[in-house]
């Protein structure tokens, strides 16, 4: 052992210490911290010969990378969906990290943090009022649990077809006859790119059509589609909760055609699946229990760090699960067919124990936690939506229907902003540090959107965030109206 780390281990107790005493720091900061920073320069840094150890180190990253960080774990981070970290969920990543456990079997290595993980699965059914039909695990994030749904439901079309897609290929397995048809009307870009990953091609969904002005599929052209391609192999992908206005497929209407057709039902649901704790909003999911797979992010609602997220699957299909993801060449790991194991289940074989996490703060704020902090994001969201609607500066695109609030930009003579002049705008509203939102195209309109999931986020942050939009605004056009003044002298000089 080197001089340098066996310093470390004997002084690993302060060295401790001063992490903790950073992070309080940190987040009792975090509000007051910039939520986007334009500078992006690190020094150049090579590899040490002889190591600096970790007191130095963490000085290096206090002195030189700490003014770069944005506060995306903060309340006014309303950019994409990102959630923050709960206090307990804090508190469960750290031990994560210390124990450094590779969550595997039931009955073998790993076992204890495998049983915290089925009984996490276990909270979060009871969290969403799912049924203890659908087995599920945790992996990194909504476009990994959409893989792993979709490669099962990949799996299921091989077997109707009477092959073993993840032991033949799927060129070999479906040689012969259809290739999967899959449906969607508004496909997140994670399960395009999973589809992709599984050779199912990500430009060939079949686009179910919308009615006007929504983002969930008419149910009668869906019948149709199904019509069309009865006999085949066909996976539907439904919203639980579209990006840009949180539109959901009408599930009870899908859960009837599944009476008349043969489909896998697979279901987006990132962070829509949460309108479940809201006794107002569960309604938007009625009928969800019927699908095959369900996806669902955790760093998001959940309010848990980021590289967490599950999936579900109906229990029914566990041997063409465990066909999927299983070691089958692979001794030391163990027989498949002896008992449980995440390692034959999951995508990964390395895995850290995320479960706990999210554990914790399931645990620490219970059901009525979640009730108050889903529904007073729901509410702070309407709140800015029935300013932007009562405004003339700002125009709603959708209606608020949960959390996320779609709006576009005017100019001066009341026309909505162009590409151009709405990333000017966002740059902008982002750089001034306050708040952070994305843009987005909907019904050919260029918008901006926020997304409310921060479990912090309060009433004041609305005001801070309207004040920010009005002041931007002021400063935008007073820069266009100085810039037609200065045109018109040149043209008219005196």
């Amino acid at each position: 052992m080197t001089n340098v780390l066996q310093r470390d281990a004997e002084n690993i107790s302060a060295l401790t210490e001063s992490v903790q005493r950073y992070a309080a720091e940190y987040l009792q900061r975090l509000n007051a911290m910039p939520t986007d920073n334009a500078e992006s320069f690190l020094p150049q840094l090579s590899l040490p010969e002889t190591g600096w150890g970790a007191a130095s180190t963490m000085t290096y990253i206090q002195e030189k990378m700490q003014s770069l960080f944005v506060a995306s774990p903060g309340a006014r981070y309303w950019g994409y969906v990102t959630g923050g970290v709960t206090p307990a969920a804090l508190m469960g990543d750290w031990i994560t990290s210390t124990i450094d456990q590779n969550t595997q079997s039931l009955n073998g290595p790993g076992d204890m943090t495998a049983l915290v993980e089925q009984q996490t699965i276990g909270m979060i059914r009871e969290l969403l009022d799912l049924p203890a039909h659908f087995m599920g695990g945790f992996v990194s994030g909504a476009t990994m649990s959409n893989f792993t749904c979709l490669a099962v439901a990949r799996q299921w079309a091989g077997a109707r077809a009477g092959n073993d897609i993840a032991r033949e290929g799927l060129v070999k397995a479906m040689s012969g006859g259809e290739s999967p048809v899959v449906l969607s009307a508004t496909p997140h870009s994670s399960s395009l790119k999973a589809l992709s990953m599984l050779g199912l091609g990500s430009s060939n969904v079949v686009i179910v059509d919308k009615p006007s002005g929504r983002e969930a599929l008419d149910v009668k052209h869906l019948e149709a589609l199904l019509q069309e391609h009865e006999g085949k192999h066909v996976i539907l992908i439904s919203s639980g909760g579209t990006v840009n206005t949180v539109d959901y497929d009408e599930m009870l209407a899908i859960r009837r055609l599944r009476e008349r057709y043969r489909f896998w039902w697979h279901i987006d649901a990132a962070f829509g699946a949460f309108a479940a704790c809201s006794p107002a909003h569960k309604h938007l999911l009625a009928g969800w229990e019927e699908a095959d797979s369900i996806t669902v992010d955790c760093h998001k609602w959940l309010n848990v760090p980021y590289d967490s997220a599950v999936f579900f699957v109906h229990e029914r299909y566990a041997a063409l699960q465990m066909q999927t993801f299983q070691n089958s060449s692979a001794p030391y790991l163990g027989n498949p067919a002896d008992n449980f194991s995440y390692l034959n289940f999951v995508p990964e074989n390395s895995r850290r124990f995320r479960a706990l996490p999210a554990w914790c703060t399931l645990v620490a704020y219970g059901k009525e936690g979640y009730r108050e902090i889903v529904e007073r994001n729901i509410a702070l969201a309407r709140q800015l939506g029935e300013r932007i609607s009562a405004s003339t500066t700002f125009a709603l695109q959708a209606p608020v229907r949960l959390n996320v609030v779609c709006f576009s930009v005017k100019d001066l003579n009341g026309t909505q902003l162009e590409r151009e002049a709405v990333m000017g705008f966002l740059d902008t509203l982002n750089h001034r540090g306050k708040v952070f939102m994305t843009p987005t195209l909907y019904n050919g309109v260029w918008c901006l959107r926020a997304a409310l999931v921060n479990w912090q986020t309060q009433q004041e942050d609305v005001e801070v965030a309207w004040n920010e939009l009005t002041e931007v605004y002021q400063e935008v056009f007073r820069r266009e109206v100085r810039s037609k003044s200065s045109e018109r002298a040149k043209k008219n000089p005196i």
